[in-house]
């Protein structure tokens, strides 16, 4: 019965045609609202898994590495163990030491030099990302370089037509006096094979070489290492797989997920979206300010409704439940439109991309979106509790409304 007269008095023509305009343009407002944080929402969705996806190429699922220091050991038995745990697809070696690097007679610069095996290829995807060249980091006979399509260009590097190698500069371990700083560097050559582009972070610090040079350069041995990088099979969960690795390898090791390797990244994405969650909303608060207007010129409108229904017997709590479930019935309207005119934009823009972002500004030239079931409920919610809260005063005043009827 309640959804019987709220739905009606929703439907029906007032006496005045300002309450009819009045209700539309809340619904319109709500819609609006609705329907811009979805997209806004949807476009926070589409760069977090752009990113994420971005990062999968470059970080593993699981990292392995030191509680304290900078290498960890890991004998063969240790290795042939980790490789059998459930959820384990590959891992690799990785030993990681920031260098100075010098190109020819060129300026020097700092970064990061990442030796890897013959494994690396199947825990990250950094092959598929070649810019120029190839990727090949050489054996004892050469060993080679893949730089950031950054670091290429800061250093002057021509793939094509110039065999010139990079110097490598790297501190030495263990050493305690030095006479001269020559002393505490240990230094060999790179000839570089190929340039990755990931995104900026990466292509501006980081070189890809064998892990052999790495381990000859700064004297570790066989089974030493920075990390060892683990992936895990499609669908794995990547907390399920750091437990099954934690439990194997013991507390004397540091097992981190890949959120837990950008956990800051992360954490600024989380709260860029929870930021703009909060705008939004006190947005559709202020729509809902229509919605008052509304509700309370429809009571003045039924006041003779209102008396009646008393007259029949209907206690207050009824009429209140009736206007505002009227409330209800605008945002809820308002919330479908809004969703309607979102999911519409949203598969457009997944098809088309018409609205671009700058040129070569980024990875994709249009405003990646992703629509997630997640959004919809939170907005439905939040649209719901802003209608009830809206319709709650008005529809306290129509409970205590009473009209004389006079006999004619």
């Amino acid at each position: 019965m309640i959804w019987q007269f709220a739905s009606r008095y929703f439907r029906a023509k007032k006496s005045t045609n300002a309450i009819n305009i009045i209700a539309w343009v809340s619904v319109s407002a709500i819609a609006v609202g609705a329907g811009a944080l979805i997209v806004i929402l949807s476009v926070f969705n589409g760069f977090e898994g752009l990113v994420k996806s971005l990062y999968s190429t470059f970080y593993p699922s699981v990292k392995i590495s030191a509680v304290t220091g900078k290498s960890i050991t890991l004998t063969a038995a240790q290795l042939k163990q980790i490789a059998a745990v459930k959820g384990v697809a590959d891992m690799t070696e990785v030993v990681e030491e920031k260098a100075v690097l010098r190109y020819g007679e060129g300026d020097q610069t700092i970064a990061i030099l990442k030796g890897v095996d013959n494994n690396y290829n199947k825990v990250a995807a950094v092959d598929k990302s070649i810019a120029h060249g190839k990727f090949d980091t050489g054996d004892e006979n050469g060993y080679k370089a893949i730089l950031g399509v950054d670091l290429e260009l800061a250093l002057g590097v021509d793939l094509e037509r110039d065999l010139t190698p990079v110097s490598v500069y790297l501190p030495r371990r263990n050493v305690k006096s030095v006479t001269t700083p020559e002393d505490a560097l240990g230094s060999g050559i790179l000839y570089p094979s190929g340039s990755f582009a990931i995104q900026q972070e990466f292509n501006s610090k980081y070189v890809i070489t064998n892990i052999a040079f790495m381990r000859g350069l700064l004297g570790m041995n066989n089974d030493e290492m920075s990390a060892l990088e683990v992936k895990g099979v499609p669908g794995l969960d990547d907390m399920v797989l750091k437990q099954r690795l934690q439990a194997v390898v013991g507390n004397g090791f540091t097992v981190e997920t890949r959120y837990e390797q950008n956990q800051a990244l992360y954490a600024i994405m989380q709260t860029e979206r929870w930021a703009v969650y909060v705008i939004m909303t006190f947005i559709l608060v202020i729509a809902a300010f229509n919605m008052i207007g509304s509700l309370y010129m429809l009571v003045m409108e039924k006041r003779k409704d209102i008396t009646i229904l008393n007259a029949m017997g209907a206690r207050s709590q009824l009429i209140m439940r009736i206007f505002l479930t009227e409330g209800l019935i605008i945002a809820g309207i308002g919330t479908l439109i809004g969703f309607g005119i979102s999911i519409v934009f949203c598969l457009l823009q997944q098809k088309f991309g018409f609205i671009k972002l700058e040129e070569d500004s980024f990875l994709v030239n249009a405003y990646p979106v992703s629509m997630h079931i997640g959004d919809f409920i939170l907005v439905s919610v939040t649209i719901l509790v802003i209608g009830a809260a809206a319709s709650w005063y008005p529809a306290k005043r129509a409970s205590r409304q009473h009209m004389e009827l006079k006999a004619t």
